[in-house]
């Protein structure tokens, strides 16, 4: 029986993605133990702080113009 090589692609992506599970566990205790974890929290904090910021603003401004003219 042959296996299809979509699957066989899909069920070696997985097993990669399982096998490289444990290093990731060592950084994520590694950063926790020097605590660089925190530094990470908040730059990815700012970041989405930032975008979130962009689009309440670019709601805005598309808000602005959907408006009809009272011109």
């Amino acid at each position: 029986m042959l296996i299809n090589p979509s699957t066989f692609a899909l069920a070696k992506s997985g097993m990669i993605f399982f096998l490289q599970k444990g290093p990731m566990v060592e950084m994520a205790d590694q950063l926790r133990t020097n605590g660089k974890i925190y530094v990470v929290v908040v730059v990815l904090l700012i970041v989405l702080l930032g975008i979130l910021a962009y689009l309440i603003s670019l709601d805005r401004k598309i808000s602005k113009l959907e408006q009809p003219n009272k011109s």
